[in-house]
């Protein structure tokens, strides 16, 4: 067993990497690309676009030292039979979940839209769970194949961090996992809600979990920069 500690907050973050999964929440083309699903609602992608750097070099500090990988994606069947009608029609919106738009069909499985961001595709061994709700626990096997896996620490990082990120933590907390989240590799089209959030997360002594930037948890892993 290798106990790590990451500079955190509320306080230091201890964790074991041959139990601990990274999990990356929708990092998909739909929320971070112009003529997406977040574009469409009217907001701006570019916040959600600056985290990708990052995420890029959390993933590949997770693969470098042995952690097991998860990529969240919130996408239904084609015919909508995962999708909650009340979901569907929250917003009233003239292109929502599984109307066609820009990069086809809005949140369907298969469509260009629902589709991870080039830069984060997926690689051989990491896991992909597709999600119909906010949470990545809420009708997906992901809580039994981190207890299969012995996974009791998570590092959390994607978008948005005020819905679909903040909702599975909460989520993993009340399961009793162990949650960092890595602030600078989330993300919200909103900055003072993502401000919030880690907030929320830390406060109380952590009653949601802890909170560190991506820095912090490199050098745990692999000592300070040069």
């Amino acid at each position: 067993m290798t106990t790590l500690t990451v500079a955190a907050r509320p306080y230091d973050y201890s964790f074991d990497p041959a139990h601990t999964a990274v999990v990356l929440i929708d990092m998909q083309r739909d929320f971070l690309e112009p003529g997406g699903f977040g574009a469409l609602l009217g907001n701006d992608v570019a916040p959600l676009r600056r985290i990708v750097p990052a995420c890029q070099r959390l993933l590949a500090l997770a693969r470098a030292h042995g952690m097991t990988v998860i990529h969240t994606q919130e996408a239904h069947d084609p015919l909508l039979a995962d999708c909650p009608p009340a979901k569907k029609a929250r917003g009233h919106l003239a292109c929502g979940i599984g109307d066609p738009g820009p990069l086809g069909r809005v949140l369907v499985a298969g469509e260009p839209g629902a589709g991870f961001v080039p830069e984060l595709t997926p690689e051989a061994g990491d896991i992909v769970i597709r999600k119909p709700g906010k949470g990545a626990f809420y009708a997906t096997a992901l809580d039994g194949i981190l207890k299969n896996r012995g996974i009791t620490h998570l590092l959390v990082g994607g978008v948005t961090t005020e819905v679909c990120v903040q909702t599975t933590l909460r989520e993993a907390n009340d399961r009793g996992y162990e949650c960092l989240l890595v602030a600078d590799c989330a993300a919200s089209y909103f900055p003072q809600f993502h401000d919030a959030v880690v907030e929320m997360v830390v406060a109380q002594g952590g009653i949601v979990g802890w909170a560190a930037p991506l820095a912090a948890l490199e050098q745990a892993l692999v000592g300070p920069a040069a």
